[in-house]
């Protein structure tokens, strides 16, 4: 694979400390290679709009401003974002 390889970006919006964020993390990792995203993390906790934003919600996955779910990861949903936009 080349690095000019467009890849989609995802943003998971997180808490330190947070069990759930911690598998979420892990099970994207798995799928990077295969599926070709990247993602970034964001503590909602070092933003206080975030915070009130996604309190009660994190983990959140995000494709720009659509989120694709949260609290557990959801294999079917990334496939589809992903393969049809």
């Amino acid at each position: 694979m080349q690095e000019s390889e467009a890849k989609t970006h995802l943003t998971v919006y997180y808490r330190v400390g947070c069990h759930l964020c911690e598998e979420m993390t892990a099970l994207l990792h798995e799928f990077q290679d295969e599926l070709k995203f990247t993602f970034g993390l964001v503590d909602i906790d070092a933003n206080a709009e975030l915070t009130v934003r996604f309190n009660a919600d994190v983990p959140v996955v995000a494709w720009g401003e659509r989120i694709l779910f949260r609290h557990f990861f959801d294999e079917a949903i990334l496939r589809q974002a992903l393969q049809h936009g």
